[in-house]
């Protein structure tokens, strides 16, 4: 079955804008009490050292509106949270498609894409089983995202595009089991985020052949009618919220999603 793309952040930013000017408009008393309910936030794994950020200056710009908790795991897992009844007022997807299983089943308004990832190879620092290319993989102890994480659906998009076959040693549920596993020297190597490698001492990071032609599209979308979610959304793909995402090493919104 084929979705047409998410539109892109630039197009819903001036429209956000507008709709929060509008509720500003409104009468104060119902305007502020909505505002005032603390909304909950799942995001992808691989966004969490960039949500952290984020939501401490989203918390200093907008002190009115209190963020209750912000849960991290794989799209997957998040997903199914929302589907069978979790209380969710923003979700962020690593991947479209399980952002469109949320949205089709009724759960979510239109989602913006915000940010985009490619795939690296991540080995210990030392790199002991001298990895350097993704034919290296098929021969180490591999460590993958399970095939329905979106991390795991891209490192077989690119393991297939380059012909080659990886029997994992295990098949984690989010990006971040695989990092530390590799972290741990209980694996050689393993497929991750470029983002997830930034800053960790413990891992290296080799681009392998053909990681530019596998892009994972992120996006976001508020569920429910909190207006402070919204104004979550908005922090996020504004100016600065793009800032923070590219100081974490992501691409901006505007990267197109795969074929």
């Amino acid at each position: 079955m084929q979705h047409r793309p998410f539109p892109r952040f630039r197009a819903f930013a001036g429209l956000a804008a507008a709709v929060l000017a509008l509720t500003g408009c409104s009468a104060s008393g119902s305007s502020d009490q909505a505002a005032s309910e603390p909304i909950t936030i799942s995001a992808a794994a691989s966004l969490q050292s960039a949500f952290e950020q984020i939501s401490g200056e989203f918390t200093a710009e907008h002190p009115e509106v209190q963020i209750a908790g912000i849960s991290y795991d794989g799209s997957s897992t998040l997903a199914t949270q929302i589907l069978e009844g979790a209380h969710v007022d923003v979700f962020a997807s690593a991947d479209e498609r399980n952002m469109l299983e949320v949205t089709e089943a009724g759960f979510g308004h239109e989602p913006v894409i915000f940010a985009s990832n490619t795939m690296v190879i991540a080995v210990p620092q030392e790199n002991p089983a001298d990895i350097d290319s993704l034919e290296d993989l098929a021969e180490a102890t591999t460590v993958l995202c399970a095939q329905q994480v979106p991390c795991g659906s891209a490192s077989r998009q690119l393991l297939q595009a380059q012909g080659v076959e990886v029997a994992p040693a295990s098949e984690e549920q989010n990006v971040t089991a695989v990092l530390q596993k590799v972290a741990a020297g209980e694996a050689d190597a393993g497929l991750v985020y470029a983002t997830d490698v930034l800053g960790d001492e413990n891992v290296a990071a080799i681009v392998p052949e053909g990681a530019d032609e596998v892009v994972n599209t992120y996006p976001i979308a508020t569920l429910g009618q909190n207006p402070g979610a919204q104004a979550f959304v908005d922090f996020v793909i504004s100016e600065r919220g793009q800032e923070i995402l590219a100081e974490h090493g992501f691409g901006t919104g505007a990267a197109q999603a795969n074929g």
